[in-house]
């Protein structure tokens, strides 16, 4: 079992970024026994559902689901219907609202649109575990627009040890950029990383506010790393192919460099 799934997951990490749900699709069709275990250790990009209750927009992953369904953060309810899902308990729902509605707040000030989800659960050790989701989607209206999506997905697990507590943080990105009006140009690929960290807890609110700050380190680490190595390594690609100064002119400056060289050997 080990095996196959190791070999899956090698696959996938080999296969274009870009078609991540086509391929997770036709792996879960071939060895659907597996399925779980594939769809837990894979991340795909996050999709975008509407609250049947509240008519507000929710991200599904595979946190929040149970089946073929999924569990909204607004009303607390299962789409499609699902009499025995699994729910937070009534103490850490209430946490679960107050995160939901802080980080929606961090969303609009940070991505300025897009959606943001937060979904917990109880750990059988006694501490509780959460996934703070953002999307942002860029619909162009033309060709000549660029598209592209940003998808967060930040997992956590927080155990409270007297005043403090102690939490484990499993932050992913997943970039993906297109440009048609030159040619179908195509950018994508996903980036993880973790960090462990103690803070003060006075009562239940403060766990949102330690794991928004560390949330927020870790995004704006992760920015500045996706620029220097996406947009930093591609730039410079771009640069080696293609030379901004004409031929003649370089083959010009190469002749002068040489002349200079031998007036100051003389």
């Amino acid at each position: 079992m080990t095996d196959l799934v190791d070999s899956m997951l090698d696959l996938m990490r080999r296969l274009p970024p870009t078609r991540v749900e086509e391929n997770v699709s036709a792996l879960v069709n071939i060895c659907p026994d597996y399925a779980d275990d594939l769809l837990g250790s894979v991340d795909q990009p996050l999709k975008l559902k509407t609250d049947r209750a509240t008519g507000r927009e929710y991200l599904a992953c595979d946190y929040n689901r149970d089946g073929e369904s999924y569990r909204s953060p607004w009303s607390n309810e299962y789409d499609p219907p699902l009499d025995d899902g699994t729910v937070p308990t009534p103490k850490l729902r209430q946490l679960e609202i107050k995160a939901n509605e802080a980080f929606d707040t961090y969303r609009e000030m940070y991505f300025e649109g897009g959606v943001s989800s937060v979904f917990l659960w109880d750990l059988d050790d006694g501490g509780f575990a959460g996934v703070v989701l953002f999307k942002k989607s860029l619909n162009p209206s033309t060709a000549s627009e660029p598209s592209g999506s940003w998808d967060s997905i930040h997992v956590f697990e927080a155990a409270e040890r007297g005043r403090q507590a102690h939490y484990k943080l499993t932050s992913t990105i997943m970039l993906e950029l297109g440009i048609k009006s030159s040619g179908d140009i195509s950018l994508s690929g996903s980036m993880t990383r973790q960090t462990e960290q103690d803070c003060p807890v006075q009562n239940q609110e403060s766990h949102i506010t330690n794991m928004g700050r560390m949330i927020e380190e870790m995004e704006i680490k992760m920015r500045n790393l996706l620029q220097e190595v996406y947009f930093g390594k591609t730039r410079d690609v771009v640069y080696d192919l293609r030379s901004i100064e004409s031929l003649e002119r370089q083959r010009r400056q190469r002749e002068l460099q040489k002349e200079l060289v031998g007036f100051m050997k003389r």
